[in-house]
């Protein structure tokens, strides 16, 4: 059983900025660091410099650890996004920028991919390597996170299943299938999250100021990091993570099915399943259609908006990943809004909207639903958008105190380095700060069936996926 007064280093590899928390086993906050980061984007291209993220690292490691007397971490994990990789050279170093997670230049590579019989998306790892590769020349296939631990142990190390993932590793196998366009050679060692795979070496510790010696174990992506975080492992758990974009996760005994590959299934640590989806749309979509908006101010004028006066499918960038498959969709807004803060409520409620038709498209699949849902992700900071969330859905939502993918790593830290279950681990170390109870979940249904009728009318949502949330919308609106 874990001490609950030792503390546990988890860095989350972000978009926006690198995050460092030193948490202790009870849940306690002993220390944090963030650091900025920055990348280029370009239509479909988005790039970020590897070494900005290992600059960022040490400068976030070292804020975490300033507190005095700082506990000695007793093990670190670290995240990354999902979706992002690199080529690098046969010592581990980075060959070029790395293409994030929603770089969309590899299209034409995860068509042929999905003609020779891989479920791949086009923003997945494996298409985006063999980009790469035809543009720089062959190299090693890496995932964000490993850059970071091969620097922390000053060697490569085997990359974990959950980033191998969307680069087409076979989780219910554990091995690579025959990934046609590249060699074996190219791609990583594969091992569990969870997996110890070295200590900080002296040049890291002094880069860093993490302890030398300390373990360094494989991670997991940023969406399961959250997970962890939100407390939602145990079957039936959903965690919904709103930010730039949507990403919902969950917790089965068995994977969920889907031969459309929209949802896919992680592998925690101890063996069970964690299904799971992103969608294209989110927050993101705010900052883009109101860059100089005060998002407090906005959410009180659209208050007088339930339902809005437009219904909004609220695309971040082109493309639908979930809960559907449609490359070619785009961001539709049907009706005229009255104002802008109607727009604004057309914007909140359409994210929403999604969200439980993600929720429908799971029980489609027969994934379970009956245990709690969370909330993470930047979106909670708005209380207005999390009870206008709750109302859609129909169902409580709980809201962790730190829901941060750098908790979630910290908690798999501890669970690596102690043995202790890391159901149990997450029971101790989640707390939470408030539970939200739907309030006028029927004035959304008709807004729900109409964005309903637009999906399937533009051949985007598969009939029987649009018959069966109506069903649900009909028996029990937003129920599970």
């Amino acid at each position: 059983m874990a001490d609950d007064r030792a503390a546990w280093l988890g860095i989350d590899l972000g978009t926006q900025s690198v995050r460092a928390l030193l948490v202790t086993g009870d849940g306690t906050v002993c220390g944090s660091g963030a650091v900025p980061v920055t990348g280029r984007r370009d239509g479909v291209r988005h790039e970020q410099d590897p070494e900005q993220w290992w600059t960022a690292v040490c400068a976030a490691a070292r804020q975490a650890l300033r507190a005095r007397p700082a506990p000695r971490p007793g093990a670190l994990a670290v995240c990354g996004t999902s979706g992002t990789v690199l080529l690098t050279d046969r010592a581990g170093r980075p060959r070029g920028p790395a293409l994030m997670y929603d770089d969309g230049r590899a299209a034409a590579e995860a068509a042929r991919l999905r003609a020779a019989g891989l479920a791949v998306q086009d923003t997945w790892a494996l298409p985006k390597a063999l980009w790469l590769a035809s543009a720089h020349g062959p190299g090693r296939v890496t995932h964000q996170p490993d850059v970071i631990t091969a620097r922390l142990t000053g060697r490569p190390v085997p990359t974990d299943s959950s980033h191998a993932l969307k680069t087409a590793y076979d989780v219910e196998a554990e091995a690579w299938p025959d990934v046609p366009g590249v060699p074996v050679e190219a791609l990583p060692e594969v091992v569990r999250p969870g997996t110890v795979l070295g200590q900080v070496c002296p040049a890291a510790a002094d880069a860093t100021g993490i302890p030398a010696g300390t373990p360094v174990v494989a991670g997991m992506t940023d969406g399961c990091a959250a997970q962890l975080a939100s407390g939602a492992l145990r079957e039936g758990a959903w965690n919904s993570v709103l930010g730039t974009t949507l990403v919902l996760k969950g917790a089965a005994r068995r994977p969920v099915r889907d031969g459309t590959g929209v949802v896919y299934n992680h592998r925690a640590p101890d063996g069970r399943w964690l299904p799971g989806g992103a969608s294209s749309v989110g927050a993101g979509v705010l900052t883009a259609r109101f860059p100089d908006a005060d998002p407090a101010a906005m959410d009180r004028e659209a208050a007088a908006f339930e339902p809005a006066g437009a219904v909004a499918y609220p695309l971040v960038s082109p493309g639908e990943r979930f809960p559907f498959r449609a490359p070619e969709a785009t961001a539709l807004l049907l009706g005229e809004p009255a104002s802008d803060a109607d727009l604004w409520a057309a914007l909140l409620q359409g994210v929403g909207l999604v969200e439980r038709l993600c929720l429908d498209y799971l029980h489609h699949l027969g994934a379970p639903l009956d245990g709690p849902l969370t909330f993470t992700g930047g979106a909670t900071r708005s209380p207005y958008w999390t009870q206008l969330r709750t109302d859609i859905l129909g169902r409580p939502v709980r809201l962790p105190a730190h829901p941060e993918p750098a908790l979630g790593m910290a908690a798999l830290a501890c669970h690596a380095a102690t043995g202790t279950p890391l159901t149990d681990v997450t029971d101790r170390m989640v707390r939470i700060r408030a539970t939200v109870h739907p309030r006028h979940t029927d004035r959304y249904t008709a807004p729900y069936l109409r964005l309903l009728d637009a999906l399937e009318s533009r051949g985007w949502l598969p009939g029987p996926v649009a018959a069966h949330a109506r069903g649900r919308a009909e028996r029990n609106t937003g129920g599970s």
